[in-house]
C-alpha cells in the first residue's frame, strides 16, 4: 500500500517558470510606436506596439499604426518608445516599407542596437498550440507598461469571408475578395487596439509566429458583428520575413 501511495505524488514540472523567463527576455525588444512633437504635451504619444527584430535596427509592427500617426499630424516624428513607465525614452525612426494588404510596416532604427526577436516557422504553427503576445493595450491610457497574454491557435482562417448579404460589402472586402485570401491565425484571447504590433511567440522558446491585429483583420472578418466577439487576430510572420527583405 505504501508504495502505491508513493507512485501518487507528482513531481513539479520542471519548467514551470518557462514564460516568467521568457516574458523577461521578451520585454526588452517589444516598444511602443509614436510619434514626439515639442510643443505637444505631453510631448511623447503612442498608439500601438512593435517589436524590434533582425540587427536589432529593425522594428515590425502594424501599417494602420504608422498610417494613423501619419496622417494625424504630418509633422510630427515617428518613431518608438522603449524603457518603462515613467523613463520612457523616444527614438525617432524611419519608415522603410509598408504592406498594406498584409497591414505591416517595418521602421528602421538608427544608432545602437536594441534586443531582437527571432522569427520561427509561421508554417508549422497548427490549432491547439499555445502562445503568447506582449504589448501595450489601449496606449497611453494605460502607459508604457507591458502587458503579456496566453493565447491558444484557436483556428488557422482566412483573413476574409464573403458576405451574406451583398451591403455588407464595403470597399475593402470586396478588394480583398478579388485577391486570394491569405490566412491568418485566430487566438482564444482578448486584446485592445494598443497592442496591434504585439509578437505573438511560443511561451518556451520566445520565437516569433506572428503580429497581433486588432483593427484591419477584425473589419474583415467581423463587419456583420455590431459589438466585439473578443477574438484576436495575428498575422502569420511569412509576411513579416518578406518585409524584412525591403529593409535598406
Amino acid at each position: 500500500m505504501l508504495t502505491c501511495l508513493c507512485l501518487c505524488f507528482c513531481l513539479p514540472p520542471a519548467c514551470a517558470d518557462s514564460l516568467e523567463q521568457v516574458i523577461a527576455r521578451v520585454k526588452p525588444s517589444v516598444v511602443g510606436v509614436g510619434s514626439f512633437q515639442k510643443t505637444r504635451t505631453p510631448a511623447l504619444s503612442f498608439i500601438g506596439t512593435g517589436f524590434v527584430t533582425g540587427d536589432g535596427l529593425s522594428v515590425l509592427t502594424c501599417s494602420h499604426v504608422i498610417q494613423k500617426l501619419l496622417d494625424s499630424n504630418p509633422s510630427e516624428l515617428v518613431g518608438i518608445l522603449t524603457g518603462h513607465g515613467d523613463t520612457a525614452q523616444f527614438r525617432s525612426a524611419t519608415v522603410v516599407a509598408i504592406d498594406a494588404e498584409h497591414d505591416l510596416a517595418l521602421l528602421r532604427l538608427a544608432g545602437e542596437p536594441l534586443p531582437a526577436l527571432q522569427l520561427g516557422d509561421a508554417g508549422s504553427v497548427r490549432e491547439g498550440q499555445a502562445m503568447a503576445f506582449t504589448g501595450f493595450p489601449l496606449g497611453m491610457l494605460l502607459g508604457l507598461h507591458h502587458v503579456t497574454h496566453r493565447a491558444t491557435v484557436s483556428a488557422l482562417t482566412p483573413v476574409v469571408m464573403p458576405s451574406e448579404n451583398a451591403l455588407r460589402l464595403d470597399v475593402k472586402r470586396l478588394a480583398q475578395l478579388q485577391k486570394s485570401p491569405y490566412t491568418v491565425f485566430q487566438l482564444d484571447a482578448t486584446a485592445y487596439p494598443g497592442s496591434s504590433g504585439s509578437p505573438l511567440y511560443d511561451p518556451e522558446t520566445g520565437l516569433v509566429y506572428g503580429i497581433v491585429n486588432m483593427v484591419y483583420v477584425k473589419g474583415l472578418k467581423e463587419s456583420a458583428i455590431s459589438t466585439p466577439s473578443g477574438i484576436t487576430y495575428a498575422i502569420p510572420g511569412v509576411h513579416m520575413q518578406a518585409l524584412l527583405l525591403k529593409k535598406p
